[in-house]
């Protein structure tokens, strides 16, 4: 539900971008809609996690930031350091001596230790990388470019990394009796 919950966020920044062609109609948009989110997640759960809070505050600060200097390069920075959080977030957490995909992830899966540890390095590598990319095409491509590749490109990018990762993963999965 949650992935449905940022894509549909994603997909509405990408359809008022591409009706209205201006980026500042869309990210006030993306604005209140992760604002509602927060919202809605905080009136059901009375709790938001790490990576919604500090995604709600990007959005705010950094969309917030857009339309008041009307400068797009703010809201082009924000997936980049929405990636890097989470990167930080992981490695900060290793070096805690805890494992942060273990800590989300460790109740549907069993895992070996070092498997972890590398599943984990694995996802740092890939979200420090993600982040640059989205940086060069910001910086390198128009700003329609860099809309689409937002909603295409980085999605497109998770999908194959977690589909990769599933191939990594079957060889440690149980084996179900045939």
């Amino acid at each position: 539900m949650k992935i449905f919950s940022d894509l549909f966020a994603l997909i509405l920044f990408f359809a008022i971008y591409t009706v209205t062609k201006n980026i500042f109609w869309a990210t006030a948009c993306a604005v209140v809609i992760g604002v509602l989110q927060a919202a809605f997640i905080w009136a059901k759960h009375k709790k938001l996690d790490v990576m919604q809070w500090a995604s709600l505050i990007l959005i705010v600060v950094f969309g917030g930031a857009t339309i008041v200097f009307h400068d797009s390069t703010f809201i082009k920075w924000k997936p980049t350091l929405l990636f890097w959080l989470g990167a930080l977030v992981l490695l900060v957490c290793q070096i805690r001596g805890k494992n942060g995909l273990k800590g989300v992830m460790g109740k549907e899966l069993t895992l070996p230790e070092s498997v972890w540890n590398k599943l984990t390095l694995m996802w740092m590598v890939f979200l420090l990388l993600l982040g640059v990319v989205n940086l060069v095409v910001a910086y390198q491509f128009s700003e329609a470019a860099w809309v689409n590749y937002k909603l295409f490109g980085s999605t497109a990018l998770m999908i194959l990394f977690i589909v990769a990762q599933g191939f990594y993963l079957s060889r440690y999965l149980p084996q179900e009796n045939k």
